[in-house]
């Protein structure tokens, strides 16, 4: 319900043509996003499993999430980042992180039949090939990020609220499955080329700040 206003926004910023955030002049509601959603989303939804369906805006909700913890442990420490009504209350996660690291990779060994070296075995009955591994790579890049992160907040000090949401949400994607993954990779890649044809060169906050670049 809410992707349309999410386009109005979007194409308010210059991201996206002018055209989605027109408006009604009845029902005051963004007319050519709420239309566009419908085809885009509504239509296919008649068409597909529902379980993908779900899959799918799970796997959206959740990279947004994480997009939004990410933006605030990026902002932290940026020189110059503007003032904001709401604030996440800072709690340092120094040494907590790097704690739950630890308890992390100690319960895994414990609960995962085979440990560690279990789990990077390739069982006799798995299908051969990449068929074969595809459903663990999630887990291993989260591992990866996981590694990365606490050695970031033990070096940067970075917050624990929003460390936390982007470790769970990102466990959260790799409980997904490799298939919706796929599919969000594939609809990733087209944002991304509206963004590069599109955004990029009409964005307003862009715009801005080459215009306060020219005059300084």
């Amino acid at each position: 319900l809410g992707q349309p206003r999410i386009w109005m926004s979007m194409s308010r910023d210059g991201l996206l043509p002018p055209v989605f955030s027109r408006i009604h002049p009845k029902f005051k509601t963004p007319s050519f996003s709420t239309i566009l959603t419908g085809f885009l989303v509504g239509v296919p939804a008649l068409f597909m499993n529902l379980q993908e369906v779900v899959d799918l805006c799970s796997v959206g909700t959740l990279f947004a999430f994480v997009l939004v913890c990410g933006g605030i442990l990026r902002l932290q420490n940026a020189p110059g980042k503007p003032e904001s009504r709401f604030k996440t209350p800072y709690i340092n996660g120094k040494w907590i992180l790097p704690v739950l690291f630890v308890v992390t990779v100690i319960g895994f060994t414990q609960l995962y039949e085979g440990g560690i070296t279990g789990f990077f075995t390739i069982d006799d009955n798995a299908p051969a090939g990449w068929a074969g591994i595809r459903d663990k790579i999630p887990y291993i890049l989260f591992a990866i990020v996981f590694l990365v992160l606490t050695i970031l907040t033990f070096i940067r000090n970075y917050s624990l609220i929003p460390t936390l949401g982007f470790l769970s949400c990102s466990y959260l994607l790799c409980e997904s499955g490799a298939t919706n993954w796929e599919r969000f990779i594939l609809w990733l890649f087209i944002g991304l080329l509206v963004y590069f044809l599109y955004g990029y060169r009409n964005s307003k906050i862009r715009k801005r700040l080459e215009a306060a670049g020219n005059r300084d």
